[in-house]
């Protein structure tokens, strides 16, 4: 089996450990998301593809579910020290060495796929890791501070601000000009099941499905897209996508999301709790069902993968 994965950082990369243990014979591409990509201290930062590498790897830092594990912080320290900015956004002394490797390897030449990859032969992630693009993109958020309108990171908003203000716009800048990274149609075209896990809508699955090519090649595909719920009722079950998708004028419920992506979906999860909302969602004309969707451990974990596996079995079925 073939499976493609959209995936953001702390969600995406827990669920794909649920994955592998589901379906460990499969062959899984994961394009991840790289508008959250910022330049720090003169080095390129790519937070969401490096979540994904370290937790499959087994590097991540468990009880945040981002940065390494048995991190030190010398040189995050000595910048301070130096009144060197930005400070909201630490550097841990062995993530620097990725950022250092992939920066001198984007200053040579290499295409950001071509570093990913590189960066993966060392960790062995059991996936296929690829940039939605080779191209710069950067997702910004429009703010009013007393009056004055002004486009941050978001980096800057969700980290320094935790999103405190409120966004006005949201944008990827860069947008227009990116294409697909090599192998991500292919991986589209290829895959037996498509799946979207429970990452941020807006800002991690929102940018790659905004690449030029890719919502297009997951409308006409043949293989089922399965997307999992990253809200529970009506919060979502880890950071603040519900300030994002406010700004969009999108509902904070498992159907407000599943909305956004009528399109390209087939089907869809919600937690169990949330099964009053399956009939509103299939009449979106989306299969939908209620299972439990709380990534507590990995068995847990293995079981929602499973579950958006035997969705897709059903639907491709139905569709035979």
């Amino acid at each position: 089996m073939k499976i493609t994965a959209l995936a953001g950082g702390i969600g995406g990369g827990r669920f794909l450990r649920g994955l592998l243990r589901a379906a460990p014979d499969a062959e899984i591409t994961v394009i991840g998301n790289t508008a959250d990509d910022i330049t720090l201290h003169g080095l390129h930062v790519s937070p969401d593809l490096d979540t994904v590498m370290y937790t499959l790897g087994g590097g991540i830092h468990e009880e945040q579910g981002w940065g390494r594990a048995d991190e030190t912080f010398s040189v995050a320290e000595e910048l301070a020290a130096y009144g060197a900015h930005p400070q909201w956004f630490t550097l841990g002394d062995r993530d620097i060495a990725t950022h250092l490797v992939r920066t001198q390897m984007l200053a040579a030449g290499y295409p950001l796929s071509a570093v990913t990859e590189a960066l993966c032969d060392r960790w062995q992630p059991g996936v296929r890791l690829v940039p939605m693009t080779d191209e710069r993109v950067e997702t910004h958020v429009v703010v009013d501070e007393d009056g004055h309108h002004r486009a941050i990171h978001f980096q800057e908003w969700w980290v320094r601000m935790h999103a405190s203000i409120p966004a006005e716009r949201i944008v990827f800048t860069g947008i227009e000009s990116a294409t697909p990274a090599p192998g991500v149609l292919d991986a589209l075209d290829a895959a037996d099941v498509i799946v979207l896990p429970p990452s941020n809508p807006v800002v991690s699955i929102g940018p790659i499905l905004a690449v030029s090519g890719i919502r297009e090649a997951l409308s006409s595909s043949t293989a089922p897209v399965v997307g999992l719920s990253p809200i529970i009722g009506t919060a979502p079950v880890r950071g603040m996508a519900d300030a994002v998708l406010r700004t969009i004028g999108v509902e904070v419920s498992p159907q407000g999301v599943a909305g956004m992506f009528t399109d390209i979906l087939d089907g869809w999860l919600v937690h169990s709790s949330d099964s009053d909302v399956v009939p509103h969602v299939e009449a979106l004309g989306v299969r939908c069902r209620a299972v439990p969707l709380l990534m507590s451990d990995i068995d847990a974990t293995s079981a929602m993968a499973s579950a958006a596996l035997d969705l897709a079995a059903g639907i491709r079925g139905r569709d035979s």
